[in-house]
């Protein structure tokens, strides 16, 4: 019987199980371990508007203090996990002390993948958005600085681009692969979005890698040349790998979350789900929160499974993208721009509907998200259409899904 849970990670994953647990009747001891001083809190306004000093820090918690003592979990903050006791099932914090458990979640998250120290040189100005600390010993130097390099064309460098130039700064960001966005958007939404940036004056420069920083004690400059990429995250995975854990990507879990050990779980940035059709490992907060609420369910008995929704979103100045389900290169790519929509490019496998990128176009988002979940799949012609109201689409996609 499972009386005692441990969850290692106080991010959004982490705090989904907790809560689901308490939600769903379990009245056993649950511990929340993070190694921030922070508790719980949300990530994606970091690099937007707490940057811009527009959010404050106590509209960043998920919940304030009093409810994880009214919901009887213990918060441990600041402490570090040094391995995973598998036989005595305990783990080991760094302050010597040590927690023992029935059930093991692990929902460490990812890291940034950093430049290399032969690059770095310990230079000063060189910074890395992860986290609220990250954020917060960046802003002061942002403040002061007049230009802005931003290594790595993913989501986070974009936003952090854009939040640099509306600042008034110089700002290049530099891509190692052929195109920005190349792993998470069509060619369509990333033209698109290359294109604002743009016109805001950021200059993109794509297929080439860093192969240097120039200063003497801080960063004046760098160097480009071809070379591998670096950009995106890496899961956390250091624990797991020292504890004899199955590692793919992640930590490699079953549909339902359960590692190869039958006692330890893992959710969020940090696990790798095996799926029917095939490994799967996302960076969001929807996942974050499907797969802590998965896992939790799995811990009180339930045979619920895994089941990817994908939906992300990006502030890039005044465009707001939004993205549901899960696109690749290969898909046929439908666009859609009607009057006071927006515009949206459509993904279509096989004949199937499979993901949307909505650009400011949030009934779009909200169609496209709903025929992903429902199996929906519209005409083409009449996505196509701006004659025809995303709403008459959508109406037609479930009326034939229903005579079929």
């Amino acid at each position: 019987m499972i009386k005692q849970v441990v969850i290692i990670g106080a991010g959004q994953a982490g705090f989904a199980c907790a809560a689901k647990l308490r939600a769903e009747g379990f009245e056993g001891d649950i511990t929340l371990v993070g190694d921030e001083a922070f508790a719980p809190y949300q990530r994606p306004p970091l690099s937007k508007a707490y940057l811009l000093g527009k959010l404050e820090a106590g509209r960043l918690f998920f919940r304030p203090d009093p409810w994880y003592e009214a919901q009887n979990i213990r918060l441990m903050l600041g402490a570090g996990v040094t391995q995973i006791d598998r036989v005595s099932r305990q783990v080991a914090l760094c302050d010597g002390k040590a927690l023992e458990y029935d059930a093991l979640v692990l929902a460490t998250g990812a890291a940034p993948r950093n430049l290399p120290d032969s690059l770095l040189r310990g230079l000063g100005g060189v910074f890395t958005i992860r986290d609220r600390a990250d954020v917060e010993l960046l802003r002061p130097e942002l403040d002061a600085a007049r230009n802005v390099l931003v290594i790595g064309g993913g989501y986070i460098g974009l936003e952090m681009a854009a939040v640099a130039s509306g600042l008034g700064k110089n700002v290049v960001v530099v891509e190692a692969a052929p195109a920005i966005l190349g792993r998470v958007a069509s060619a369509e939404t990333a033209g698109a979005i290359a294109a604002l940036h743009d016109d805001h004056g950021v200059k993109i420069i794509c297929g080439q890698g860093v192969s240097g920083l120039m200063g003497e004690t801080r960063v004046t400059g760098a160097r480009l040349a071809d070379g591998e990429e670096i950009a995106g995250a890496a899961p956390r995975t250091a624990l797991a790998e020292a504890a004899g854990l199955e590692i793919s990507n992640g930590i490699l879990a079953d549909p339902s979350g359960r590692t190869s050990d039958p006692a330890i779980y893992a959710a969020g940035d940090c696990a790798c789900y095996r799926l029917e059709t095939g490994d799967l490992r996302l960076e969001s907060v929807g996942n974050a929160i499907d797969t802590g609420e998965v896992v939790a369910r799995k811990i009180l008995g339930g045979i619920d499974v895994y089941v990817p929704n994908p939906w992300f979103w990006s502030d890039q100045f005044d465009l707001k993208l939004q993205i549901a389900g899960s696109g690749s290169p290969g898909d046929e790519i439908v666009t859609r721009e009607a009057a006071g929509e927006g515009w949206s490019h459509w993904y279509f496998r096989e004949g199937r509907l499979v993901a949307v990128d909505a650009l400011s176009s949030p009934r779009a988002y909200q169609a496209g998200r709903r025929m992903i979940i429902e199996g929906l799949t519209p005409s083409v012609a009449e996505l196509a259409d701006p004659a025809k109201s995303i709403k008459d689409v959508f109406d037609r996609a479930r009326a034939a899904s229903a005579v079929s």
